[in-house]
């Protein structure tokens, strides 16, 4: 077995605390191989001496199946990192089951679109649900939700999420004010990002979703660092501009050991619902044939950039297309009055496909 064989299997332990594995973290030194014994040296910032020895006993354990003799070596030289450091903070949120982020490499895709209605679907399942949005820079739940108000804090100087739908919901909009612009470098968005958890009296959730921001920048790599996500799920448009951005988003969650739970096509095709007045069998539209019913009413979903690129990506991934969501006015109508579809009653086929979402993640979801 060689060097590569042995960092390949040292990817499936993750540090304490963290979902992020100690290959990625940076905490090998060295490897030496010699017959059937292996010298593993680790370089780990922490003073936690539990964590240190927590790791030391997963390699042994692991690596002693392949080798006669294992032997650790822990570093106490001052290197300098690639990565990140490691720190010893948990996991910000210990009372929520699963955090689910909702991502892109691209901005303009709908992701807080997304985000909020499939809080809403999940919801209606029966959960605790939270919502939060990370896009410090451009928050839109205020919008979506129609919430102005300010948040209240309790005795400790903890923020208390607004709710809207039964669902608690929190924003920089909310605590700025949505017309506000902001502009912040790189640590102060990193700490921001954690007073969103340490600093909000959440209570006790079932599932969390995040609305982050565009690209993977310093938010994305705070959650990264100090939460255990279940997972993220990445919204996409058909168009290949907006694929090439969209991969970047989905190979850092991998690369930071977040699974990827599945691609939402959004802005799939418009939704054109219809009606004529001469009943006939069949009417062509832009070239594509469309079926009447006996009332005279249609349905078609038009084509309006290249199509299947959420599946093509869904592919190269491995995950399941989760949905495609066509261009719709009902959405848009529903959005602008803070109403969002998968909250609407009765539900519509829009609103359908978010709840169909929330059953593909309940399946995922502790």
């Amino acid at each position: 077995m060689n060097k590569e064989k042995v960092l390949d299997l040292l990817k499936s332990i993750n540090y304490p605390g963290f979902t992020r594995d100690i290959v990625s973290f940076g905490m090998i030194k060295d490897i030496q191989i010699s017959d059937t014994q292996i010298v593993i040296s680790l370089f780990i910032t922490s003073q936690n001496e539990e964590k240190k020895q927590a790791v030391c006993q997963d390699i042994e354990k692991l690596l002693s199946q392949h080798f006669s003799k294992v032997n650790i070596e822990l570093s106490k030289d001052n290197i300098q990192q690639t990565t990140a450091p490691i720190g010893d903070t948990p996991s910000l949120i210990d009372n929520v089951k699963n955090i689910i982020a909702v991502g892109s490499g691209k901005g303009g895709v709908g992701k807080s679109t997304v985000a909020t209605n499939l809080a809403c679907a999940l919801f209606r399942k029966g959960k605790k649900v939270g919502l939060l949005d990370l896009d410090i820079y451009g928050p839109s739940l205020p919008i979506i939700l129609d919430l102005n108000e300010q948040p209240k804090m309790t005795q400790n100087k903890k923020l208390i999420p607004l709710e809207k739908f039964g669902i608690k919901v929190m924003s920089f909009g909310f605590i700025s004010g949505n017309d506000t612009p902001v502009i912040w470098r790189g640590p102060l968005v990193s700490r921001m990002t954690e007073q969103f958890f340490r600093d909000v009296e959440w209570g006790e959730l079932d599932v969390m979703i995040l609305d982050l921001p565009p690209g993977t920048g310093d938010i994305q790599l705070t959650l990264t660092q100090k939460l255990k996500m279940t997972g993220a799920i990445i919204v996409t448009t058909p168009q290949d501009i907006a694929l090439s951005d969209v991969r970047k988003g989905a190979d850092m969650f991998r690369k930071v050991n977040t699974p990827v739970l599945g691609v939402v096509e959004n802005m799939s095709g418009l939704h054109i619902d219809g009606t004529v007045d001469t009943i006939s069998s069949k009417i062509t539209i832009n070239g594509k044939k469309v079926d009447i019913d006996k009332t005279g009413t249609f349905k078609i979903i038009l084509d309006l950039f290249k199509t299947d690129g959420g599946k093509k990506e869904s592919e190269r991934l491995g995950v399941p297309l989760l949905s495609k969501i066509p261009i719709s006015e009902k959405i848009m109508a529903a959005t602008d009055l803070g109403l969002p579809p998968a909250m609407e009653d009765p539900i519509t086929d829009i609103g359908e496909l978010y709840l169909n979402i929330a059953d593909q993640l309940l399946d995922v979801m502790k």
